[in-house]
C-alpha cells in the first residue's frame, strides 16, 4: 500500500472550467489525464512522448482545444484535449515552465532554467528573450501580452535574493529579498510572494506565516486569482499544517476555505481546484471540495492514522526550535526523520512511508532545524555558512528534547534522512556517537568538495552560501564532509543510493560505506536522486525493517 499508489501533480482546469487535467505517475509511467471537473471517467491524453513529472509541465491553450507540455527530455509537445496523436513542436529544447499566451498564438517556456523562450505556434519560430539572469522560472503572461518571470543570480539561491521582472525589467525583490510566483489577474495586476516583511507572504499582506515553499523548480502554485480579480485564494503554513484561505483584495479580509496542505491552486470560472493532503487525508485532487482524482491506493482511512502536534524546544544556544511529533510514547521506538534540502520542511502531508512506520508502532519526530522553511526568512538564513554544524547541533537538540519529554524510548531512537537530510544523519552520528541507536541515510551528501565540483547546474553554487566560497573555505568543506570522519561513525548505519544520481554521485556513498565499521550499503540500479519505481520503495522499506529489527528492535 505504501509503495503502489500513484503520484499526482499540477491539476489545471480548462479555460471554461468544465474539465480538469493532471499529471499522473505510477508503475506504468507518466501521463496527462483529464476528468470532468464535476467528477467522472478519467481520460488518458498522452501516450508517447510522456510528460515530465515536475512543476510547470503544461498549460491549456486558451480555447481549450489542446494542451502544450514538456517531456522528460525537454521536448515541447502539443496534444489534443480529447487525446490523439501528439505533435512535437520543439525537440530537446530543455523546456520547463510552460505558459500559453492569452491570444493562443504563443507559448513561453524556460530553456535549461536559464532563458525565457517564446514559441510562435503558427510559424514554429522560437525567439529567446534577452537573458537577464543566471536562472529563471515561471513565465506568466498578462492579459495584454506582457511577460513576467522569476529570476536570480549565482551564488544566490532563489530563497536568498531573487527578482520578479516584466519583459526583463525588475519590478520586485532584489538584494536581501526573495520573491516567487508572478501571476497576473484578469484586469492586469501582478501578484507574487515576497519575504520583505520577514515571512514569505502575498505582496499585499504582512503576517507571521508563510504562503509558499522554497523554489526548488518551476511551477509552484500556492495562490490563485479569482477570474473577476476580486479575490485571491492562498495557502498558509501554520507550523507545517496547511490552511486554504480566500482574501478579499479590496478589504484585506481573509476567510477560511478549508484545512489541509493545499498546493497547485487553479481558479477558472466558478471552480477552484487544488492538490490537497493531510496527515490522515490521502493526497487527492479536489474541485470545489469534491474529490475528482486520488493518489494513494484505498484503505489508509481505516488505519486511523494520528494527527501530529507542533512541538517547540530549545537549541543549545537557547534559540527556539520547532517540529511535528506523531504518536509519542516513552515505550515506543522513536524515528527522528530529518528533511532534505536543507532549505525545505516536512509539512503535514500524506505519506505512505510515514504511515508504514506509524503502523509498525513508531513515534516519529520531524524537527525543523535552522535552515528550514516555514518559520520566516531569518530562520532559513541562520544556516548560511553553518551547514554541517548548526543543523547537526539542532538535530542533536531534538533528540535531547525527545528524551527529556518522553516522546520515545531513548534506547530505541533512530535517525533517518535523504539527500541533505542524509548528510545531517551522518554528521550527527559522527559528532554524537551513541546518541542514537542507528541511522539510515538515503542518497546522502558525503563529500562536500566533490558535490561542489560535480552536482547539477541548479545546485552548483548552493554550497557557496551553505558552507562558504572556494577555495578560501576548502578546510571547512573537508572538516564538515562525512567522508572525512567516516571512521567516527561507530553505530549501525544503512546507506541506500541510486546508481544514476546526478545530484550526489553514488560513488560517494560507496566510499563512505567502506570506511564505516557497521555500515550496510545497497545501490539501486537505474534510480536517481530519489526513487521512481514502486519496487524500489518496497525494497527500501523491507531493508530498513530488517536493519532496524537486527540492530534496534530485536
Amino acid at each position: 500500500m505504501a509503495a503502489r499508489g500513484r503520484a499526482l501533480s499540477e491539476p489545471r482546469l480548462s479555460p471554461d472550467g468544465t474539465r480538469l487535467a493532471c499529471v499522473v505517475r505510477d508503475a506504468g509511467g507518466t501521463r496527462l489525464v483529464a476528468v470532468p471537473s464535476s467528477g467522472g471517467p478519467e481520460l488518458v491524453l498522452t501516450t508517447d512522448p510522456a510528460p515530465a513529472f515536475r512543476g510547470g509541465v503544461y498549460d491549456w491553450l486558451p480555447d481549450g482545444s489542446a494542451l502544450v507540455y514538456a517531456t522528460g527530455r525537454g521536448d515541447l509537445v502539443l496534444t489534443p484535449a480529447d487525446g490523439g496523436p501528439a505533435c512535437i513542436l520543439l525537440e530537446e529544447a530543455q523546456a520547463a515552465g510552460v505558459a500559453a499566451s492569452p491570444d493562443g498564438r504563443h507559448v513561453a517556456f524556460v530553456a535549461d532554467l536559464a532563458r525565457v523562450v517564446v514559441h510562435d505556434l503558427a510559424t514554429g519560430a522560437a525567439e529567446p528573450r534577452p537573458r537577464t539572469a543566471d536562472f529563471c522560472v515561471d513565465p506568466a503572461w498578462s492579459p495584454d501580452g506582457r511577460l513576467a518571470w522569476h529570476e536570480w543570480d549565482v551564488p544566490h539561491m532563489p530563497w536568498d535574493d531573487s527578482r520578479i521582472v516584466v519583459d526583463g525589467r525588475p519590478v520586485a525583490g532584489g538584494e536581501g529579498v526573495a520573491v516567487q510566483q508572478p501571476r497576473w489577474s484578469s484586469d492586469g495586476r501582478l501578484a507574487y510572494l515576497s519575504d520583505r516583511t520577514g515571512f514569505l507572504n502575498l505582496w499585499l499582506l504582512d503576517e507571521p506565516f508563510e504562503h509558499g515553499g522554497p523554489t526548488w523548480g518551476p511551477g509552484q502554485r500556492t495562490f490563485a486569482w479569482s477570474p473577476d480579480s476580486r479575490t485571491i485564494a492562498f495557502t498558509r503554513n501554520e507550523g507545517g499544517f496547511g490552511r486554504l484561505l480566500l482574501l478579499d483584495v479590496a478589504t484585506g479580509a481573509a476567510t477560511e476555505r478549508t484545512k489541509g496542505v493545499c498546493t497547485a491552486l487553479d481558479w477558472r470560472g466558478e471552480s477552484l481546484a487544488c492538490l490537497r493532503s493531510g496527515a490522515r487525508t490521502p493526497t487527492n485532487v479536489t474541485v470545489d471540495g469534491r474529490v475528482v482524482l486520488r493518489g494513494p491506493v484505498g484503505g489508509f482511512e481505516a488505519a486511523d492514522l494520528p494527527e501530529p502536534e507542533v512541538v517547540h524546544f530549545a537549541a543549545d544556544d537557547g534559540t527556539e526550535l520547532h517540529g511535528r511529533l506523531y504518536a509519542p510514547g516513552a515505550d515506543r521506538p522513536l524515528l527522528v526523520w530529518l528533511h532534505g534540502g536543507p532549505t525545505d520542511q516536512r509539512r503535514v502531508e500524506f505519506d505512505g512511508r510515514l504511515a508504514w512506520f506509524l503502523d509498525r508502532g513508531w513515534a516519529v519526530l520531524f524537527p525543523d532545524y535552522r535552515g528550514s522553511t516555514g518559520w520566516g526568512r531569518a530562520y532559513v538564513q541562520a544556516l548560511a555558512g553553518r551547514w554541517g554544524e548548526l543543523d547537526v547541533a539542532d538535530a542533536a537538540a531534538s533528540v535531547g528534547a525527545a528524551r527529556a519529554h518522553g516522546w520515545g524510548d531513548p534506547r530505541r531512537t533512530v535517525t533517518m534522512g535523504a539527500s541533505a537530510g542524509g548528510f545531517t544523519v551522518l554528521r550527527l552520528m559522527q559528532e554524537h556517537p551513541g546518541l542514537v541507536a542507528a541511522g539510515v541515510a538515503l542518497y546522502p551528501v558525503v563529500d562536500l568538495l566533490d558535490m561542489a565540483a560535480t552536482t547539477h547546474r541548479y545546485e552548483a553554487h548552493y554550497t557557496d552560501t551553505l558552507v562558504g566560497l572556494l577555495p578560501e573555505a576548502e578546510d571547512r568543506y573537508r572538516a564538515r564532509s562525512p567522508i572525512t570522519g567516516a571512521a567516527r561513525i561507530v553505530d549501525p548505519l544503512l546507506v541506500l543510493h541510486g546508481s544514476d544520481d546526478v545530484v550526489v554521485p553514488a560513488a560517494q556513498s560507496a566510499a563512505l560505506a567502506e570506511r564505516v565499521p557497521q555500515a550496510e550499503h545497497h545501490v539501486y540500479e537505474g534510480e536517481g536522486h530519489g526513487w521512481s519505481r514502486p519496487a524500489t520503495t518496497e525494497d527500501e522499506l523491507e531493508r530498513v525493517a530488517a536493519f532496524l529489527d537486527r540492530n534496534v528492535l530485536g
